[in-house]
């Protein structure tokens, strides 16, 4: 290679090394802020989980002492050793009134979200907006109608009136997600499964949902947790025998004595289930959000 050439290969790269330099910067710029952000938003969970392992006195501390010693009383009072009631009837009607209403939420919502994305019906996008448009009551405008239904018709205390509640507060947002998700999916397919002569229970069950996986699991991880984390209606329209788990939490907090340590070990514990859905479902949960952003 001639100098005159290795001279113009020199001067046909130069400029691009600092091009690279300055992309490799804003990436590297960019990693660290995510990562910042993240110990951001992990660092209050950290925090619950470590002073749930600390005794009333240490966790109530000012400032907080971090290196004190750790003990599971906190623990062993949420689950009723000291005498205090169980947890496990408040847990099990969070999992029914959860598990139960995000069924019915799918149920419901994909032969809905079909007809708005592959078989539109016609102004399907005001039909959306309607959806939508009834998450912007106030859900404490509600309160007084349904209770005093709940009241004339025997259901107050009913784990099953707590079902069919958050099935109609999370089926709108469920339909407008799954439209997004089920516009995805080829008309072909569909249409090939059609001339086989498939119905439109087959064609649900066995051609649009397998596609539309991700999808419907980002939208049931999300139904689950509005369910499980909701608070206000299970408040007032629940007593004993239909307590939630977010009610029994707020048991602990009393106006005398301490009880920092154990609301800490309590929010931990009932935080599990969701945290532990959706660890297992977090693939499909990215892919699904990413399949309904994506056109």
């Amino acid at each position: 290679m001639s100098a005159a050439t290795t001279q113009e290969t020199v001067q046909t790269q130069g400029p691009r090394t600092p091009k690279v330099f300055r992309a490799r910067t804003k990436g590297a710029g960019l990693g660290l802020v995510a990562w910042l952000a993240g110990l951001l938003f992990f660092l209050p969970i950290a925090w619950m989980a470590l002073t749930s392992f600390h005794s009333e006195e240490d966790a109530a501390t000012n400032p907080p002492s971090v290196a004190a010693s750790l003990t599971l009383d906190g623990y062993r009072e949420f689950f009723g050793s000291g005498g205090g009631a169980s947890p496990w009837p408040s847990l099990i009607n969070s999992l029914v009134a959860s598990t139960a209403s995000t069924l019915l939420v799918l149920v419901l919502a994909l032969p809905a979200a079909y007809a708005l994305s592959i078989r539109p019906v016609k102004k399907w996008t005001d039909v959306l907006f309607f959806f939508l448009s009834t998450k912007m009551l106030p859900v404490v405008a509600g309160l007084l109608p349904i209770y005093l239904f709940a009241k004339n018709t025997d259901f107050l205390d009913n784990i099953w009136l707590l079902v069919i509640l958050y099935t109609s507060m999370n089926l709108p947002i469920a339909v407008w997600m799954m439209q997004s998700f089920l516009s995805e999916v080829p008309v072909a397919i569909i249409e090939a499964a059609q001339i086989d002569g498939a119905r439109l229970p087959t064609i649900l069950t066995r051609v649009v949902a397998p596609i539309a996986l991700p999808g419907i699991a980002a939208t049931s991880l999300i139904c689950f947790i509005f369910s499980w984390n909701e608070l206000l209606f299970a408040r007032v329209l629940t007593g004993v025998v239909a307590q939630t788990a977010p009610v029994f939490l707020t048991g602990f907090i009393t106006s005398q004595g301490l009880f920092l340590a154990k609301v800490c070990a309590a929010s931990l514990v009932i935080s599990l289930p969701v945290l532990a859905a959706g660890f297992a479902a977090q693939d499909k949960l990215v892919q699904g959000l990413s399949l309904g952003a994506v056109k």
